[in-house]
């Protein structure tokens, strides 16, 4: 696993925001905050479901379904859990195709959830 450099970031930011490509024909895209995200259409400012950005040296992925359904992070590898930094947030310098393919499968569980009104 390469380390991100400035110019890497937005590398690795492409990378992350291909993990939300099978959605966006499904979802409608709106930012908040100057953050791109996903949400239904017609759901409120803050009932979105991922995004993708580049913050200080670290591109982090929002994904709001794990902070009202903790239980979606059962069983994630202790190298993705590393990169939790807050409740719906993952920071990420780099990632290898280990944490990405979990990482999609992560956000599969959580658009069911999201779709079925669980946020």
């Amino acid at each position: 696993m390469a380390t991100a450099g400035s110019s890497d970031l937005a590398a690795l930011e492409r990378r992350l925001d291909a993990v939300l490509e099978p959605y966006r024909g499904r979802l409608e895209a709106f930012e908040l905050y100057g953050v791109p995200y996903l949400r239904r259409s017609g759901a409120k400012a803050h009932d979105w479901f991922a995004g993708v950005s580049q913050g200080n040296k670290v591109v982090r992925f929002f994904l709001l379904p794990m902070h009202h359904h903790p239980e979606l992070l059962d069983g994630i590898s202790e190298g993705l859990r590393k990169r939790k930094t807050g409740a719906s947030l993952f920071s990420f310098k780099a990632i290898d195709d280990e944490q990405l393919a979990e990482l999609e499968a992560l956000a599969a569980r959580a658009f069911e959830r999201y779709m079925t009104g669980g946020d």
